[in-house]
């Protein structure tokens, strides 16, 4: 199962340590405290020093009682989010009120709860913050408060630049949360993207890895083995004549020896197949990944481009092998009747090309194809042929790590179908002992 079926993986993602809540709630608190000992003690502006320290406390009282009251590795929920950063733009908002409202420079300030909800929050928890955000700035248009100014001078805002500044606050808020949704959002499907990507890395490893583990095991099960089948040679010989034992005796010598026969084939395996199994011409690896896909209605046709020449031979790599694999199961998926995979190589490079002949790619999705979660061909196939555009990222991830270049386009020359062209530097597709 991918991680944007369950939802699981992206939810946890998407919530936010309260901690980091925490550590934001007193730099606030130390950002607001300054610019009112500034304001009040440095410029001597007049201002309600006494309700301003008294929304400060609040937020930093708030912050104790929560530091007390949950563990700091304590993750919010998207309603007990949203709650406390209700409380803070609401503290943000009373705090601007009494000092001059819109026309306090502070004002954009307003917007930082929201960027916040809409970096780690669901988008529903958002928008409710989003609309109490803006009813808050529009309250803060109406205060009766005048800005801090010098004494016996009145900063006076005209109701048109309220507007103006009241429109600047909404665009900026609405553009930012539009942004940081979007950014958190992506980052979150590319992180599960690659989480799925490692596991199944590393699935591939350990299907290869089974052979020397199968040899360990018969070479640990060898001694014990020995022992029980001693042991019934000797009740062989001492009850093999009582016929109420015999034939459970035959029985259990002859299945010991059927076990040692099995264990030591197992044993025989890393050195009869090692080579084999470590080291895989280009060619073998070609039909090792190509053979899953014969058993379909779709023709796969193999060319060698290259006449003659040493053929490269590397180490087995799991993740070229699964890479390959599913861009050949991909291009079966939506080919009509044949399937062309092209191999190429000389001293510098090899290169291998898969063409089918089905509908191809749109202009829109080769200008983003290989993005997590995103189907590659037209949505009419989709439910017949894909799943959810995991995957294309998958496959070009793996074989992106193992040094190759990769060039998604459509077919020339009147052909209609896709076209991916593989390449690797040939120092990496053939490795040496």
């Amino acid at each position: 199962m991918t991680p944007s079926q369950d939802g699981k993986i992206g939810h946890v993602s998407r919530s936010i340590r309260l901690q980091t809540l925490v550590r934001l709630r007193w730099l606030a608190v130390a950002g607001q405290t300054i610019t009112v000992l500034i304001i009040w003690g440095v410029l001597d502006f007049p201002m309600p020093i006494a309700q301003a320290t008294i929304l400060i406390a609040a937020l930093a009282v708030a912050n104790l009682i929560l530091s007390a009251w949950f563990p700091a590795t304590h993750r919010l929920g998207p309603k007990s989010a949203l709650a406390l950063l209700c409380f803070d733009l609401l503290q943000m908002g009373a705090l601007l009120f009494i000092t001059g409202g819109l026309g306090n420079p502070f004002a954009p300030l307003i917007c930082v709860p929201v960027i916040i909800a809409f970096a780690s929050q669901p988008l529903r928890h958002s928008l409710v913050l989003l609309v109490f955000a803006l009813v808050c700035t529009t309250v803060l248009s109406l205060s009766p408060y005048p800005v801090p100014w010098y004494e016996g001078e009145h900063l006076r805002i005209q109701p048109i630049m309220q507007l103006g500044v009241w429109f600047s606050i909404a665009s900026m808020m609405v553009f930012a949360a539009f942004y940081a949704y979007r950014v958190s959002h992506e980052a979150s499907l590319l992180a599960d993207a690659l989480v799925a990507t490692e596991m199944i890395l590393e699935r591939e490893k350990h299907l290869g890895q089974l052979d020397g583990l199968a040899a360990a095991a018969a070479h640990e099960l060898g001694t014990p083995l020995a022992t029980i089948s001693v042991v019934a040679k000797e009740m062989e010989r001492e009850l093999g004549q009582d016929e109420r034992f015999k034939e459970d005796v035959q029985l259990l010598r002859s299945q010991s020896e059927r076990c040692r026969d099995i264990l030591r084939r197992l044993t025989s395996l890393p050195a009869e197949g090692e080579e084999h199994l470590r080291r895989l011409p280009l060619s073998s690896m070609m039909e090792e990944v190509i053979a899953p896909h014969r058993q379909f209605d779709i023709d796969i046709r193999l060319v060698q481009k290259t006449d003659g020449g040493h053929e490269p031979i590397g180490v087995r790599n799991a993740g070229i092998l699964y890479g390959l694999g599913n861009l050949i199961e991909n291009a079966v998926d939506y080919a009509k009747s044949e399937v062309v995979i092209s191999v190429e190589y000389d001293d510098q490079r090899v290169a291998i090309m898969i063409e089918d002949d089905g509908p191809g790619y749109s202009a829109v999705i080769l200008s983003r194809i290989g993005e997590p979660y995103m189907t590659s061909r037209t949505r009419e196939r989709s439910e017949h042929a894909g799943g959810l555009g995991l995957g294309l990222f998958i496959a070009k991830t793996l074989l992106e790590r193992s040094g190759a270049s990769i060039r998604f386009s459509n077919r020339g020359d009147g052909q209609v179908g896709a076209r991916i062209r593989i390449e690797w530097p040939r120092s990496i597709m053939d490795k040496p002992i």
